[in-house]
């Protein structure tokens, strides 16, 4: 491990392309420590080399390579990054995505739950050592957590307790939906156990984006992306930015923002009593695998 220095670190998940990538553009240019995640070896190789292109002398970029599909490959990045710092000030979760049908990993999770919920949890979970040192060293509120969500989480009406990977029953738009209400209920119960250690977790709308968030998609989610006016990617990172540095968004968490501003989400997203059950079904999960 290595000791902390005067540079902020921050972790970015998917920051091979897209959202992820353009907002590791903005903290490796601020110089920061960026660490980012992806998934496909090539891609990261050369996302590492373009934003180490644009850094400035004081930052550093370390790229870690998995697939947060798999549970393991999570704990094992999590161990990495635990190799090259022993503090981290901001964590985005912002790796997701929607598939085109049911897919089942090799440790017997759905992929889409997987991805988006189990894997940000997972890692949060393993990156509390590193988040909490940051904090005791730091002003209550600017060590933050921020959950990149969407507004696809309002078409769930409440969690399936009783099939939350959906398992019988599968179909993608519910799927994916459903993990994105876990996503902002997840935030929630976060900030809830976290900010008496002077924590903020946010969670952050990016709207329609142009990036490869829906290549792996069905036929019909393609469609309504193509047809969607899409901002660049540049868009919300810099709400991303904004939320991981701004002081009055350090206040208060457990909040949703979309373009520099606060929203309301869904009231279904605003369920204590859910947030909590959703972290001990989470916890009840990992363990059927050894997480």
């Amino acid at each position: 491990m290595t000791q902390s220095s005067h540079r902020r670190v921050i972790v970015i998940t998917g920051a091979s392309s897209g959202i992820g990538k353009a907002t590791a553009e903005v903290f490796a240019l601020m110089g920061w420590h960026v660490i980012g995640t992806g998934r496909t070896p090539e891609r990261c190789d050369a996302a590492e080399e373009e934003i180490r292109a644009i850094a400035s002398p004081e930052a550093r970029v370390d790229f870690l390579r998995g697939d947060f599909t798999e549970m393991s490959d999570v704990r094992r990045i999590a161990k990495e990054i635990a190799q090259l710092t022993d503090c981290i000030h901001v964590l985005v979760n912002n790796a997701g995505g929607v598939r085109d049908g049911y897919y089942r990993t090799s440790e017997g999770l759905e992929a889409t739950f997987a991805t988006n919920h189990l894997a940000p949890f997972l890692l949060t979970r393993e990156l509390l050592p590193q988040l909490e040192y940051a904090a005791k060293d730091s002003p209550a509120g600017t060590v933050r957590i921020i959950a990149v969500a969407a507004d696809g989480h309002a078409s769930c009406q409440a969690m399936n307790w009783d099939d939350l990977m959906l398992l019988e029953g599968f179909a993608t738009t519910e799927a994916y939906s459903q993990a994105k209400l876990a996503s902002l209920l997840f935030t929630r119960e976060l900030d809830r156990r976290l900010s008496p250690m002077g924590i903020v977790a946010q969670a952050v709308n990016p709207g329609c984006v142009g990036s490869n968030f829906a290549s792996h998609g069905d036929e019909l989610i393609q469609d309504a992306m193509a047809r969607s006016p899409c901002t660049p990617p540049e868009h919300p990172a810099r709400t991303i930015m904004w939320l991981a540095t701004s002081p009055e968004v350090g206040e208060q968490g457990g909040r949703y923002f979309r373009d520099l501003a606060e929203i309301q989400p869904a009231p279904q997203a605003r369920d204590d009593r859910a947030a909590s059950r959703l972290w001990m079904e989470s916890e009840r999960i990992l363990e059927t695998i050894g997480c």
